[in-house]
């Protein structure tokens, strides 16, 4: 992401802001539900994972890894989540989103390196197939944030060329601006999809305009996924613990 001369965010700042969003938004849910303040600061988290769904598909070496990684943790979470929610967690979303993106990128691949058209029409066929089961998916059960949730990274993902095309003049079109814009059309189906409160998912990008395109010094890939079912686990857990004493 060359392109973005004034970023200052790195992915860890942006995804700590996302899961203390996180944090508040489901403090608001379970504690506070009339709330809406709450639920509003918590509307920055989503895209912001989101988005980084899409650049982890982008950038890491084992991309059927990164695929069954979310789905396996999705699994474990839900056997635990299902005791306080009926919905499939993010983990579930994300990983269809995930089924979506690499064909979308493999065709893409395919397209800048000029291979046969029948390989670039399987590849595209197999995207096809892959958004249509998604589409089964989510309609017959209930995926969080649903197929437009689902669709999210893959809008994310849309000018983000694969890895190895930085240098050719195609790479103009591989930056943060118009990342963004994609993903706030994506942002506008959700909320078109999903009702009123989602419409502040677009207070997210401003801050993912300033993404300087850089993860940080740590690797903190592994805290964010556990966060995620710890600090829900705890929430539910203060909440029946408060409920059952009072």
């Amino acid at each position: 992401m060359k392109n973005n001369h004034f970023g200052f965010l790195s992915g860890n700042m942006l995804k700590i802001i996302a899961a203390v969003s996180m944090f508040i938004d489901h403090l608001g849910f379970i504690f506070f539900p009339n709330n809406d303040i709450l639920r509003i600061i918590g509307r920055l988290a989503f895209p912001i994972f989101a988005f980084f769904i899409a650049v982890g598909c982008k950038y890491t070496k084992n991309k059927l890894r990164y695929f069954l990684q979310l789905a396996l943790l999705g699994g474990v979470f839900q056997a635990v989540a299902c005791f306080f929610t009926n919905d499939l967690n993010i983990f579930i979303t994300f990983s269809l989103s995930v089924l979506m993106i690499l064909p979308l990128q493999n065709f893409k691949f395919l397209v800048l390196k000029r291979q046969k058209p029948t390989k670039i029409i399987l590849s595209f066929g197999l995207f096809v197939v892959a958004v249509a089961v998604t589409y089964v998916f989510c309609h017959y059960l209930p995926v969080d944030y649903g197929f437009s949730g689902c669709l999210m990274p893959v809008a994310a993902s849309l000018f983000m060329l694969p890895k190895g095309f930085e240098n050719r003049k195609i790479a103009v079109i591989d930056n943060i601006f118009l990342q963004v814009w994609a993903t706030g059309i994506g942002l506008l189906y959700v909320y078109y999809c999903l009702g009123w409160i989602q419409n502040y998912l677009l207070l997210s990008l401003p801050l993912l305009l300033f993404y300087s395109g850089k993860r940080g010094k740590l690797n903190l890939k592994y805290f964010f996924y556990i966060f995620y079912p710890a600090h829900l686990v705890f929430l539910y857990g203060l909440f029946e613990i408060i409920y059952n004493l009072t």
